[in-house]
């Protein structure tokens, strides 16, 4: 299934607009540690606006979405952790990896036997971040947008209008999800509370 910030294969537009702030700050570098301790932990699936048509239509099937990033430092991969809020129930899903290719600055995840790659665009507030999605395909071109909090600002939300608009999208062609139809949070606090007793079993075993 594609899910809400589903890898494509993608050759990263440089985001450059001389006329706007928000375009020139937008970045694809190499990836580095402390780029991977920035976006460790939890997340929120905000926006997006895809083009390519089974990402549009997968993600306007996403009420709401969060999920948690477990960087492996030593390998470079990334425990993916998504609770997804379809319909009317909760989908759970604890059991992706992605691999991280520091140099190239991206991220990529095998989907039924491909592996597909997404860059990473970090603006200069660190509470949010955005993947690319083949930029120079005008018929499969796209852009997500994730938080920290599952509400984002005004200053926030206009970065991404304004990303939507230097990649040559329209508003128009934006999906939006809503926190408050979130299903997963009663599910996110049973595993909340077992982790701890898997711990002291853990060391009852030990």
């Amino acid at each position: 299934m594609a899910l809400s910030w589903a890898l494509a294969a993608l050759s990263l537009l440089p985001l450059l607009d001389a006329q706007s702030p928000v375009c020139a700050n937008l970045t694809a570098m190499p990836i580095t540690k402390a780029t991977l301790e920035q976006i460790s932990g939890k997340w929120f699936y905000i926006a997006s606006a895809f083009r390519k048509p089974d990402f549009n239509q997968s993600s306007r099937t996403i009420h709401s979405a969060f999920f948690y990033f477990a960087v492996n430092y030593t390998d470079d991969t990334i425990l993916l952790t998504e609770y997804l809020t379809i319909g009317n129930r909760c989908i759970y899903n604890s059991s992706s990896y992605l691999k991280v290719q520091r140099k190239n600055g991206t991220m990529s995840k095998n989907e039924s036997g491909t592996e597909v790659f997404a860059e990473l665009l970090l603006t200069k507030d660190p509470k949010i971040f955005m993947l690319g999605f083949s930029l120079k395909d005008e018929q499969n071109k796209g852009l997500s947008f994730y938080a920290d909090k599952p509400e984002v600002t005004e200053e926030q939300m206009r970065v991404f209008h304004e990303a939507i608009r230097c990649i040559g999208m329209q508003k128009s062609e934006i999906s939006y999800t809503d926190a408050k139809k979130d299903l997963c949070e009663p599910l996110e606090k049973e595993h909340k509370e077992e982790r701890p007793k898997e711990r002291e079993g853990d060391t009852a075993l030990g």
